[in-house]
């Protein structure tokens, strides 16, 4: 048994608490006195769109998921997709049996890959953005021997990648989260596709059409329909006032990473896809100046949404509960009882104290 005390995130407010931790899980959640204010204890953080991290890339396939799921693990991330980049079937594959073999033989002191989140290839070959150029039109077979292969969670598509309207259906049959992105729709196409049971949108702003008082896009259409939607707050993808609208409009509005191959390394020059982009700062671009994934962690993504004003409860629960929920994980991403003790412990400035994966202080 473990008790921790200090000042918890919960999805209402902060407030002092003693923590008790047995068999891996928050076995209560009780008060604590006046003086237990001085750490900060969040859930941990969940990310549904991580690519890689030092020097490393899903796409890369062998153990670089269970790599990436150690280093993200050390910056606060618990659980995790590992997500794809659009590419060939013949590569798809091979990375998704890789992933299913990561999730089989979980690392002791690693985050949690939950499962695969598909960022194509379904997506428009006119807004890749800085995918590889292999976009192509739903195909269920395909779907049914990537699903076979590893858990996909969340996919990523395109409209008009859709044209004979199976992939909705398809997704919703087996719980997979459809979120529309990569594509230059119109507001009444995307507007459709949320009637129709689009989940949610994929980096909110970015490679989609945008917000025109005239020609709302698909921007529009995610700010008047959806509930759910990704963004990277690492306040170069977007404008921390574009944030705040989306925060207005958009009740499940959570953090993402994005992250690439380039996070947590020195600035320098990185394989991308097919392509080789630069990194400069907190920013990762192609030759052409397009953004390329980011170089943010989630605990960056949290200090972020905080200095942009968010209480820390609220920041928290958008880097942890909603994505939780967004998945239905209703034992995860929240500082309760019963809930799996992944938690993350920071000293008032936000600097990172400790990692606590299923009850055990990452790093011993």
């Amino acid at each position: 048994m473990r008790r921790l005390t200090g000042l918890a995130m919960m999805p209402t407010g902060s407030r002092p608490v003693t923590l008790t931790i047995e068999g891996g899980r928050i076995a209560s959640v009780g008060p604590a006195g006046a003086g237990a204010g001085g750490a900060q204890i969040l859930p941990g953080f969940i990310d549904l769109h991580c690519h890689g991290g030092g020097g490393m890339d899903v796409m890369d396939g062998g153990d670089a998921a269970a790599r990436l799921a150690a280093l993200h693990a050390e910056n606060g991330t618990t659980a995790l997709l590992a997500t794809t980049m659009t590419a060939r079937p013949d590569q798809l594959r091979r990375v998704l049996d890789d992933i299913a073999a990561a999730m089989a033989a979980p690392r002791t002191g690693s985050a949690e890959i939950l499962g695969v989140h598909l960022e194509g290839p379904f997506i428009s070959p006119d807004l890749l953005g800085a995918q590889p150029p292999h976009a192509r039109t739903v195909d269920t077979a395909l779907l049914d021997e990537l699903c076979a292969r590893a858990p996909v969670r969340v996919l990523t598509y395109a409209p008009e990648a859709d044209p004979d309207g199976v992939l909705l259906p398809y997704a919703r049959a087996r719980g997979i989260r459809a979120q529309l992105g990569h594509s230059p729709c119109t507001y009444e196409v995307a507007e459709a596709a949320f009637r129709d049971g689009a989940a949610g949108t994929t980096h909110l702003f970015n490679a989609m059409s945008g917000l025109h008082h005239r020609r709302p896009g698909l921007v529009g259409a995610a700010m008047a329909c959806a509930t759910h939607a990704e963004i990277i707050p690492d306040l170069l993808h977007v404008h921390p006032g574009a944030i705040r609208a989306a925060l207005r409009a958009i009740p499940g509005l959570y953090a993402v990473t994005d992250a690439t191959r380039a996070t947590f390394m020195a600035d320098g020059s990185f394989p991308f896809g097919e392509l080789t982009a630069t990194k400069c700062g907190n920013g990762l671009r192609l030759p052409d100046g397009t953004l390329a994934g980011s170089c943010l962690s989630m605990l960056q993504a949290f200090r972020n949404l905080v200095e942009i004003d968010l209480p820390l409860h609220d920041a928290a629960a958008r880097c942890a509960t909603i994505p939780a929920d967004y998945l239905g994980l209703s034992g995860r991403g929240r500082i309760a009882a019963g809930a799996v003790a992944d938690l993350v412990v920071l000293s008032p400035d936000l600097r990172l104290s400790e990692v606590i994966l299923g009850g055990q202080r990452l790093g011993g």
